[in-house]
This record gives C-alpha cells, structure tokens and sequence, in this order.
C-alpha cells in the first residue's frame, strides 16, 4: 500500500505534497524534518496535515501529480488545515 502526504511548514507556512511507496508517512515526516530531504530542509520543521492511502504508488503518484497542480493547490489552500 502506498500513501500521498501533505506536511505544512511552521517556518515559512507552505505546503509540501510528496508520496511513499511505504505506508508510512510518519516516517517521511521524520526524514524531511531531519533534514535528509533537499527540497524541504530549509523550511523544517513540518507538520503532518494529512495523508491518504492507494493500493498501488502508480496511483498514488497521480494523486500526488494532480494535488501539486493549479487545481489541486486550489483544494489544498480551501480545506482548513490545523494552521499550528
């Protein structure tokens, strides 16, 4: 089972969207928190806002695909995220 992730930054108040092969977004968090990941590190730390599950990645990487896109921004910034 794979997962697609949204983290939100304390730091800069942005949103990163990133998929797993693994069903472990907890564990994704940590790594982007850790600083492991270049895209991420300079706006650590992160929070977890939400994650959904798909049976296969090719799946989960289109969701992905589509969250990172103008409409899917759009439905990023309408849903009421914890804003901590």
């Amino acid at each position: 089972m794979s997962c697609v992730y949204i983290l939100k930054s304390y730091k800069t108040k942005k949103y990163y969207v990133g998929s797993s092969r693994e069903n472990d977004a907890k564990k994704r968090l940590e790594a982007h928190n850790s600083g492991k990941i270049k895209s991420t590190k300079y706006g650590k730390p992160w929070k977890l806002v939400n994650k959904e599950f798909f049976d296969s990645y090719t799946i989960a990487r289109k969701r992905e695909l589509f969250l990172k896109s103008g409409k899917g921004r759009s439905i990023i910034a309408m849903e009421a995220w914890p804003s901590g």
